[in-house]
């Protein structure tokens, strides 16, 4: 007999009486209460329809309210969990427990009550900042008779307030009922094996659905929610619990929290003069409208961000293995900077240092989910003048909330794992890299192909564990740690060999650099090749005149170094500098508790404390000089903090 979903449904209906009540109990709650969480969902998007353009399809307004589906059923797994533990094992016992069973439905009551309440509150909220609800809505409570009046006195603010009671009204009635229902001692059929084991099953979907998402490496986060190119729809998909009780957690994190290197005004004082910024705007402290006498190129850019690729491991740099042959190279074929610094020790402080053009910060996290920022970097930049955008990792998108967030900054096609053929997943990192490469051909040519520039980034991944060297590639090293770098060298020769083939490349601009360094042959406490790092400006089609640079330099300064390829007029209001035109005394990095700043001849490194050790480090030398040139480590020190500080004052204020 075909299958039938009617004979199907028949079949669930009438096993019904063999779940136990408890489940049964479960299951109608959270239908219920993601029912009234997807009503407000629908006021929010009535309310602000008119923020969908011509351009959204139907499928993405079906999509974003099935992403705020997955949301609605994260929230209330974590209202359901605690009461779930109680009433499972309270079902075991033969006695009637009254005043547990009372505890139990007051306590889902006001849990649903008060997460309804914060679902109405976002609406005006989403309304003024177009954001969902956050901690920052609460900055105000120091004032609350303003806050009073400004609610009193502000009509939107009430409209919400009569569907809120409704909604309350509504869902207590249907949750006693839903209460009243059935006892939880009554007898039931069955075994107490087939009982627990129903309850196990429950756990884990409960606990599934707290999670969001099934993929190993990432729960579900804030940018798993941004899918498309319409700003509301991405938010559209949040529930505002999700983003209150993140955007708390993350502003309780000491890692989080505000540096406080010197005052402001002197920082930015002082970063105005490394940049002779003449005539400052109050508001935009960064910012310079670079402009060309030349008319614009509009090359294609593509940036490789290599996964761990310190100047350490190539030959270039002293390295005797010969891991990377084909890197080193290509590091003689264009322009090369041998003294470039990454901003931080990690992948999301690379990623964002390079495509926005702005420091470390300690332990901050660069790209948090909470509440996504727009920020002016070069993807924006591109787009605005025409350009297509695109990025390319390896792995699941929602690590470091990468894909939200670049979403969120005008990355309008992002690939990553789901996009690829299951098979080709060997790792928890994904494919291969040379397979994402492969993968990227037809990508890039569809872009090419519709007679406009693109931007393109690549997110490499195999020179990080876990380990994997394909079966095709055969190393000259046994050890896999030592052995990844070069199949990493190999996937880049094939990334070359396969762009070389295509109409495009002739008019492409290739940029490599580390996300950041490695830990190898440490000498100081804040190793130096941990941010050493290679970049190159490789285009044979382009650049005639094959050169290195020996000037400092940053992944800040990829963007307005790019800008001045092109020759594209922008506005910088970043800390990065054109480094063809531009020269810094000093580049800075960071460490998670410690920031190091380096000259040619000079490290210095500052700790939380404030220590400073001041190190020839070309030549290796372990003594500290701070108290023999301390004019020397205070203007480096000065530097650096001014940057830092400026770059938070940045941040606190949104004045980028």
């Amino acid at each position: 007999m075909l299958f039938s979903p009617f004979v199907f449904i028949k079949f669930l209906i009438n096993n019904m009486l063999n779940i136990p009540a408890l489940v049964r109990l479960c299951i109608k709650i959270y239908l219920s209460a993601v029912l009234f969480f997807g009503l407000f969902r629908v006021i929010l998007f009535i309310r602000e329809n008119k923020l969908i353009d011509h351009s959204v399809s139907t499928g993405d307004i079906w999509y974003a309210f099935l992403m705020g589906l997955r949301f609605d059923l994260v929230v209330t797994g974590y209202i359901m969990a605690i009461p779930f533990v109680i009433l499972a094992t309270l079902s075991f016992f033969k006695k009637e427990q009254r005043y547990l069973n009372r505890f139990v439905f007051y306590l889902m009551a006001i849990s649903f009550s008060i997460a309804f309440v914060v679902c109405a509150a976002d609406i005006p909220y989403f309304n003024q900042f177009f954001s969902r609800l956050s901690i920052t809505a609460f900055e105000w409570l120091d004032n609350p008779v303003f806050i009073f009046k400004m609610v009193a006195q502000e009509p939107r603010y009430w409209l919400i307030i009569l569907p809120l009671i409704l909604v309350l009204y509504l869902f207590i009635k249907l949750l006693k009922k839903i209460f009243a229902s059935f006892s939880f001692n009554q007898q039931e059929r069955g075994n107490i094996y087939a009982k627990i084991t129903y309850y196990i099953i429950g756990a884990g979907l409960i606990f599934l659905g707290i999670r969001g998402r099934i993929d190993e490496k990432s729960p579900i986060k804030t940018g798993t929610a941004y899918f498309s190119n319409n700003a509301f729809l991405n938010q559209l998909g949040l529930n505002p619990n999700f983003t209150l009780i993140k955007s708390y957690l993350e502003n309780s994190d000491e890692e989080n929290n505000s540096i406080r290197l010197m005052d402001d005004s002197v920082a930015i004082k002082n970063v105005q003069q490394y940049l002779n910024i003449s005539d400052a705007d109050s508001q935009f402290p960064l910012r310079r409208d670079i402009l060309f006498d030349s008319a614009a190129t509009r090359y294609n850019v593509v940036l490789v961000l290599m996964e761990s690729m310190a100047t350490a491991k190539m030959k270039r740099h002293g390295n005797t293995e010969n891991l990377t042959p084909f890197f080193d190279s290509l590091s003689y074929q264009g322009y090369y900077f041998e003294n470039a610094y990454s901003a931080g020790i990690h992948t999301h402080n690379g990623i964002f240092s390079s495509l926005f053009s702005y420091p470390a910060l300690f332990r901050q996290h660069s790209m948090k989910e909470s509440a996504i920022i727009k920020f002016p970097g070069i993807y924006s930049t591109l787009k605005k003048n025409g350009y297509s955008t695109i990025y390319f990792t390896t792995h699941d998108g929602q690590f470091d909330n990468v894909e939200g967030f670049l979403k969120a900054n005008d990355c309008e096609q992002f690939i990553s794992k789901p996009d690829y053929p299951s098979d080709k997943v060997k790792t928890t990192l994904g494919v291969p890299d040379d397979y994402m490469f492969e993968f990227s051909m037809p990508k890039l040519n569809e872009l090419s192909n519709k007679n406009k520039p693109f931007f393109a980034t690549f997110m490499t991944a195999s020179d990080h564990g876990p380990f994997y060297v394909p079966d095709y590639f055969t190393p000259k090293h046994k050890d896999k740690r030592i052995a990844v770098t070069e199949f990493a060298d190999y996937s880049l020769r094939r990334l070359i060999e396969l762009a070389s083939k295509q109409t495009w490349f002739s008019n492409t601009i290739f940029v490599f650099v580390a996300d950041h360094g490695a830990p190898i042959d440490v000498v100081y406490d804040m190793p130096v090749n941990y941010n050493h790092v290679p970049l190159l400006f490789y285009a044979p089609g382009i650049i005639k005149e094959k050169k290195t640079f020996d000037a400092m330099a940053g992944q800040i300064d990829i963007f307005p170094t790019i800008m001045g390829m092109l020759k594209i007029p922008y506005e910088n209001n970043t800390l990065g500098i054109n480094l063809f035109k531009e020269k810094r005394p000093y580049i800075y990095c960071n460490g998670d508790d410690k920031y190091g700043v380096l000259n040619k001849d000079w490290f210095l490194i500052v700790g939380t404390d404030q220590a400073k050790g001041l190190y020839k480090y070309r030549s290796r030398d372990k003594k500290n000089y701070a108290g023999l040139y301390p004019a020397v480590a205070d203007s480096m020190d000065i530097y650096a903090k001014s940057n830092l500080q400026t770059y938070q004052h940045i941040l606190n204020t949104k004045s980028h």
